[in-house]
């Protein structure tokens, strides 16, 4: 079934909060999803970020981001009163509507903390915490602990905490009983919230795509709690990090920094916790894109401690081993995998074996100097085609900043008159419509023709990322006309 949809971060929502949330411009945004023909919305991760803001660096991979709770959602429930929100509102000195991530930091759990001082627990709290209890404990008292020892990553916390003794967190328990409780609260309203909102998209007619990053970040609950899972010695400290290789974006690597997977241990525990990672995903959305399926084929390798990804050595991963147990123990799930970048036969096989899609890339296309299967006659329909994603510029943003040859052979490939960043976005647009990939998905960003200043992520950059938002009036029911009329011409209503 050939179908389409737009790529549009929760944060990146307008609101009157500072930053995009389960509000009601959420509810607005899958009406105009419904009006204009599209039957997906792809977002990011949902996680709680930490340092460096991204939604791929989060304190567990359970848990959800409590800035994502609507404030006025609060209010309807008795929780909250409307000048309360209001005071909590930013202040209007952001000319480009972006998020300031300090700002939410040091004000949006005062809020928070109002609503839980007047909540009163009920059957479907105790309900939520008796379904979540085998992750929510450990990443609550987490939380109460990382704010007590200031922050720091649990790395740095007093010896009885960082190795989990146990007279030490049984007394954390009782100590910081009131913070694991507002911790425990946060995650109830957020799922209860989104579990609302996720339930509305679908009755409209819109699934959501949501996004599984392969690691988990290092200062995280999930690394404290169970370090047997990860390549993690005896000092808590990781043997080896993620990251990619020196290439030509690249002269030194990209350095994530993440603790690399225990593949033996995960192998002799039959993946028990990649079956739940997978279940509670597939609980929160209903198709999920696996960010870099490269590395559930060969893994990079970087000794913990280097200030660069250039001396690191590609391992061995779980490959079929575990998408076959996935699908022998889950059955057939709907799922992207994420497989940009430098492909070996071995990957390529891993995708044909596992049958998922995987993704095209229309602004990797135009290199004019060697032959890509990016461009769309190569494609195969089982595949997902975008005009760039949430790493990439906009396509305008890509029109300044590509070679004049490269723009040429895209002018020449799509057989256009001129090749102007006014048109560029649409001719993108068409070309990604028209392409056989049974699905299509459209970053908004390109929709609104925007340029680079929309980009949302740079890639191995820290400072300025996440921080895009849609103004709020920028999707108009005439946008939402204009993609219904592409959406049917191309046959993906």
């Amino acid at each position: 079934m050939r179908e389409s949809g737009i790529l549009m971060p929760i944060f990146s929502l307008p609101s009157k909060y500072g930053i995009g949330c389960f509000s009601k411009e959420a509810y607005e945004f899958v009406d105009l999803l419904k009006e204009a023909g599209q039957k997906k919305w792809q977002i990011l991760p949902l996680g709680p970020t930490g340092y460096g803001d991204s939604p791929y660096q989060s304190f567990s991979t359970f848990a959800g981001n409590p800035y994502f709770i609507d404030p006025e959602t609060l209010v309807d429930e008795g929780l909250l009163m409307i000048h309360e929100c209001e005071d909590s509102m930013p202040a209007e000195t952001v000319e480009d509507n972006s998020i300031d991530y300090e700002w939410l930091y040091q004000h949006r759990f005062e809020l928070l903390h109002q609503a839980f001082q007047r909540f009163t627990p009920d059957a479907d709290y105790e309900k939520f915490l008796a379904d979540n209890e085998d992750w929510l404990t450990d990443y609550c008292l987490y939380m109460a602990i990382k704010a007590n020892q200031g922050n720091v990553s649990y790395i740095e916390w007093k010896d009885e905490y960082r190795n989990r003794e146990p007279k030490a967190l049984a007394e954390a328990k009782e100590t910081f009983k009131e913070e694991i409780d507002f911790y425990r609260f946060q995650q109830y309203e957020f799922r209860k919230q989104w579990d609302k909102l996720h339930a509305y998209a679908n009755k409209q007619g819109v699934e959501i795509i949501g996004d599984i990053p392969i690691y988990v970040a290092f200062d995280s609950a999930d690394t404290w709690a169970d370090p047997k899972l990860f390549q993690i010695g005896e000092d808590n400290l990781p043997t080896g990090v993620a990251g990619c290789p020196p290439d030509a974006f690249s002269a030194t690597g990209q350095l994530w920094g993440n603790p690399l997977f225990n593949w033996e241990y995960h192998k002799q525990t039959g993946y028990a916790w990649w079956l739940k990672r997978i279940a509670h995903c597939f609980s929160l959305y209903d198709v999920v894109r696996i960010d870099h399926f490269r590395g559930f084929d060969e893994y990079y390798a970087i000794p913990y401690g280097d200030k660069t990804a250039e001396f690191g050595k590609w391992m061995p991963g779980p490959g079929m081993d575990l998408f076959g147990t996935v699908k022998e123990k889950l059955g057939d799930l709907r799922i992207i995998a994420e497989d940009l970048g430098f492909l070996t036969d071995s990957v390529r096989q891993l995708l044909v074996d596992s049958g998922y899609p995987g993704m095209k890339v229309l602004q990797f296309a135009f290199d004019s100097r060697e032959p890509s299967n990016y461009l769309p006659h190569t494609y195969p329909r089982n595949c997902v085609v975008y005009t760039g994603t949430h790493d990439n510029t906009t396509t305008r943003g890509w029109y300044h900043e590509i070679r004049p040859d490269c723009r040429a052979f895209a002018k020449e490939y799509m057989h256009v008159d001129a090749l102007d960043e006014d048109s560029l976005s649409w001719n993108f647009i068409t070309l990604a419509m028209s392409s056989v990939a049974d699905l299509c998905v459209i970053p908004m960003q390109d929709y609104l023709c925007l340029d680079e200043k929309a980009r949302i992520n740079t890639p191995s950059t820290l400072g300025g990322n996440w921080t895009w938002r849609m103004e709020g009036e920028a999707f108009t029911s005439e946008l939402a006309k204009r993609i219904h009329r592409m959406t049917e011409i191309y046959g993906r209503l």
